[in-house]
């Protein structure tokens, strides 16, 4: 098969991908998660039960659908930090652009999104697995050491704090730049209190 025959493959292959996240995502924010069938997605996206499932191990990453850019955003972030700075610097340096481009990865994905996901207790348990998964992704970027892992805690943490406070002020329908206003300033200050602590860790050689 040629290179260009191959890429096209992979191109459909994506496309498809796509199609049944996006068909699934609509199903779920209207009907619920837990009352849409794979069967109901199969239809929706007009492919077979098996293609979904071949694409979808599991329903919940149909509706989470960024859950492998989710847990690998913090040690990315903190495998991509310049010379001179510290781990807690990118990641807050991170953050911060997320928040001015609305990045869904941090939870900017709308209220009947977000309502969609906060009413489905597998949905709310299966995003409390990526979160830790998240940190233990960023404790192994930092080492794996007792030290990293405390670290990892705690940076986790904020993002973790920040989540849920952007979930809150979407399901209660605040204004969206306010609350891009609001989650700025708060992540300013959550960060700013592991200033002392974290500060001077893992900053990479100049």
């Amino acid at each position: 098969m040629s290179t260009d025959a191959l890429g096209l493959r992979e191109q459909k292959k994506r496309e498809t991908r796509q199609a049944i996240s996006d068909h699934a995502t609509r199903l779920f924010v209207e009907r619920g998660f837990e009352r849409t069938t794979i069967s109901d997605i199969a239809a929706a996206a007009r492919v077979a039960k098996m293609t979904v499932t071949n694409y979808f191990s599991r329903k919940e990453d149909m509706a989470l659908d960024h859950h492998e850019e989710f847990v690998a955003s913090l040690a990315a972030t903190v495998r991509g930090r310049a010379a001179g700075q510290s781990a807690l610097a990118a990641l807050r340096e991170a953050f911060l652009a997320a928040v001015e481009r609305r990045d869904p990865v941090i939870g900017f994905a709308g209220e009947p999104f977000t309502r969609m996901i906060a009413d489905s207790p597998t949905l709310v348990a299966r995003l409390r697995e990526l979160h830790e998964q998240r940190e233990e992704a960023l404790a192994a970027e930092l080492g794996g050491d007792l030290d990293a892992r405390v670290a990892a805690s705690a940076l986790a943490g904020v993002h973790r704090v920040l989540f849920a406070d952007l979930t809150r002020r979407t399901l209660a329908h605040e204004d969206p730049d306010a609350v891009a206003a609001a989650l700025k300033e708060a992540a300013t200050t959550a960060f700013g209190l592991l200033e002392s602590s974290f500060g001077g860790y893992a900053v990479r050689a100049v």
